[in-house]
Parts: C-alpha cells; structure tokens; sequence
C-alpha cells in the first residue's frame, strides 16, 4: 500500500493511510491474530459474520425495491462531507 506525501504534510499521509488501513481491515485482522481461535470458534464467528452480511445485502436490496423504508438518520448525525 502506498500513499504519497504531498507539500510535505506527513499528517494528511498519516491520516489516509489509517483510512486505508481500515477499510482493508487490516486493524481487524490484527485484533483477531492477537489471540489464538480455536478452529470451532472460528467457524462459529465466521458463519455468523455471513448471515450478518446476507441479511445486509437483502435489507439493502429491498430498501433500493422500495419494500421496505429506509432507516431515518439518527439525530445529530451529519452526512458525509458536510462536516469539512
């Protein structure tokens, strides 16, 4: 992963490449390596982080359908981008 510097400000660079950190869940894996699993527990987290996706995926395609609402924004909460 690669990330460029530019007008030398480290920060920014620093700031993105948590970013991308991220979304690649590369924290997350790094939390999961910490600790042993055993294999019967893994298969147990992994199956439910599948329904919890499948279940994702299906809210998001009957809200795009228009089966269901789409959830209100929570009080307080701005959209992306608003904030900067």
């Amino acid at each position: 992963m690669q990330v460029m510097v530019r007008d030398n400000n480290v920060d920014q660079a620093l700031r993105v490449l948590k970013k991308r950190l991220q979304r690649e869940g590369v924290f997350r894996e790094m939390k999961m390596r910490k600790y042993y699993e055993k294999p019967s527990e893994e298969r147990v987290r992994e199956k439910a982080e599948a329904v919890r996706r499948s279940r994702k995926a299906a809210r998001k395609q009957a809200i795009r359908e228009g089966l269901i609402a789409a959830p209100k924004p929570r009080a307080g909460a701005t959209t992306r981008g608003a904030s900067r």
